[in-house]
Order: C-alpha cells, then sequence, then structure tokens
C-alpha cells in the first residue's frame, strides 16, 4: 500500500485536500493493518481557501511515493502551477498512481497524462475539460474513472467515493467499508453524477431556440418528433440539428429524451405516482420503457432514485 502525497500549491480546494487527509491518514479503529504513509507536498506554505497549510515536504517528493493525490484546482481558467505539473508528470513517470479528485483533472490532463483517456470532473466543469483537452475523453455522468494508474474523480463528495474506491483497491473491501463506517457513509455509492446534473438550456431571449425549447417542455407527454419540433421552430430538420448541437451539445431526440428523465426524477421527488403514471406522463409510455431509459440515463433505478431524493415523507412509500 505504501506511501501517499497529497500534491498542494495555492489554490487548492480545502474541502476535497481535508477529504483525502481524512481518508488517507490514519487507519480506522480495530483495523490490524500496516496503513499508508502520509505526506503533504507543497513548495512552501500554502493558502486553501481560508487556510494556511504546512506541508510535510517538498513537491519533489511526489516522486518517490507509490500514490498521489491531486486534490481540487479552484482556478479553472487558470493554467497550473507549471512546478506542479512538472512534478505530478514525474511522479507518474516514476511508478506513481496518480489519482486527482474533482477538477484536480485540470492537473492530470496538463500533464498530459488524460492523453486518449477517460476521465471525469465536476460535471459544471466537464465541457470546460473537454474543450481545454480534446484529446481527453471526458465522461460527464461517472463519479469516477479508473484507468489503473490514472484515477479522476467528479466533483466533491465523489472524491470521498474514489478514496474509499482506492482503499478497496489496496486492501479490500472490508478495510474500505470500516474506513466508510467512520466517516458514515456508504462505501459504495449506486449510480453516477448524472443524477444531480440539471440539463442546460438556452436563457438568451434571440436564440433561435428560446420559444422552442419551452414549447417542447409543456409537451413532454406527447410523441413528439423531430420534425414536429422543426415546424414549430419553422427550419429544416437539419438546421434544426445544428442549433441543438450548438445550444445544448446534443441532437434533437437526445436532448428530448434527456428532458423526459429529468421531469420523470421531478415527480419521483414530489409525488406518490406510480412509475406506469409516470411514464405516461413523461411521454415514455410504458414503465419498462422508462425504466430502461432512466437506469442507463441515471445510472440507478426509478424506485432507487426516489428513496434517495424523495424531498419529504409520503405516506404508503
Amino acid at each position: 500500500m505504501g506511501s501517499v502525497a497529497l500534491a498542494v500549491t495555492d489554490g487548492m480546494l480545502h474541502f476535497e485536500l481535508s477529504i483525502a487527509y481524512e481518508v488517507f491518514a490514519s487507519a480506522p479503529a480495530g483495523v490490524p493493518v500496516a496503513w499508508y504513509d502520509l505526506a503533504v507536498c507543497a513548495p512552501h506554505a500554502v493558502r486553501a481557501g481560508m487556510f494556511l497549510l504546512e506541508p510535510d515536504a517538498g513537491l519533489d517528493r511526489l516522486a518517490r511515493a507509490d500514490t498521489v493525490i491531486v486534490p481540487g484546482w479552484a482556478d479553472i481558467d487558470a493554467d497550473p502551477p507549471a512546478e506542479l505539473v512538472d512534478a505530478v508528470r514525474a511522479a507518474y513517470d516514476a511508478g506513481a498512481r496518480v489519482a486527482s479528485l474533482c477538477t484536480g483533472a485540470f492537473v492530470l490532463a496538463a500533464a498530459g497524462l488524460l492523453d486518449g483517456a477517460r476521465a471525469t470532473t465536476h460535471w459544471a466543469h466537464t465541457g470546460a475539460l473537454a474543450a481545454r483537452h480534446p484529446r481527453v475523453e471526458v465522461d460527464p455522468d461517472v463519479l469516477y474513472v479508473d484507468n489503473g494508474r490514472v484515477l479522476t474523480s467528479a466533483g466533491k463528495a465523489a472524491a470521498l467515493d474514489l478514496c474509499l474506491h482506492l482503499v478497496r483497491l489496496d486492501y479490500g473491501s472490508s478495510v474500505a467499508n470500516a474506513v466508510a463506517r467512520r466517516l458514515v457513509v456508504p462505501p459504495h455509492r449506486s449510480g453516477g453524477q448524472a443524477q444531480f446534473v440539471s440539463a442546460p438550456v438556452p436563457d438568451r431571449s434571440d436564440h433561435p431556440l428560446a420559444a422552442l425549447l419551452p414549447w417542447a417542455l409543456e409537451r413532454l407527454d406527447q410523441p413528439l418528433t423531430v420534425e414536429d419540433l422543426a415546424r414549430q421552430a419553422r427550419m429544416s430538420s437539419r438546421h434544426l440539428g445544428r442549433h441543438f448541437r450548438a445550444a445544448t451539445g446534443t441532437t434533437p431526440l437526445q436532448w428530448l429524451l434527456t428532458q423526459r428523465i429529468r421531469r420523470a426524477q421531478e415527480l419521483l421527488e414530489t409525488t406518490d405516482g406510480s412509475v406506469d403514471a409516470i411514464a405516461e406522463a413523461t411521454g415514455m409510455g410504458t414503465a419498462a420503457t422508462l425504466r430502461r431509459h432512466f437506469n442507463r440515463t441515471v445510472g440507478v433505478p426509478p424506485d432507487t432514485y426516489r428513496r434517495t431524493f424523495r424531498s419529504r415523507p409520503h405516506p404508503g412509500t
């Protein structure tokens, strides 16, 4: 299991940094294993949010670690410090396993560790990661991605999912479960970050789709087609597809499906309607169709989603 180095510079997110420290600093009580040798590595005393952090070692220590953790990077519009990028790359070249938490993926991408590989980051920044690093296959829907020696996590709490995954890889499920119990969290969460994401829609009144999208949202219970949307928008289907791709990053039919799923999520959270009734209300037709698309898109079945996100108790459930 060996040594774990937290790679830190000014501008790191303290939440993800503290998650990694909590998981890797000490073994859970009653677990008789030799735990990780953890070091916080930074070029000098660094500021993470409101906290001033004194490191255990410099960034050169990363190259001697078995696992390097890069916490979230606060300013994704700025290039990560070259000394951090170089140290992370040197650690990987020396054989270290490298994992990023949340927007720490921007550091790994800058180091070239994600080129040609699947990766993730906080859903709000997946578009920026894909645009800045087009050789990276960005997956916005998962909690974390394990590529063997390079791992990335989605945002915030998903950083804990990845840290527990690393413990599970190193010590097995029973030890990872003990860590999860200490932290009072589930040892493994179902689904991906798609269940937490709101689908984007254009908000400019002069956008070609500005009137069409609200019109479609009011008719999700109807069997709308691309031709229906094009007719309403008074443009050709091909022209409509280009506008949809530019505005939402997807096709008209995929956008419709996403909105149907979002509506189903709202109904599952706020009503007692059966899955059959929700399928009809969202234009899915049958419960089987809703379950298939919902599970594939959100990562969990509708019933599981309802139990997790129910906004208030409802009688009879």
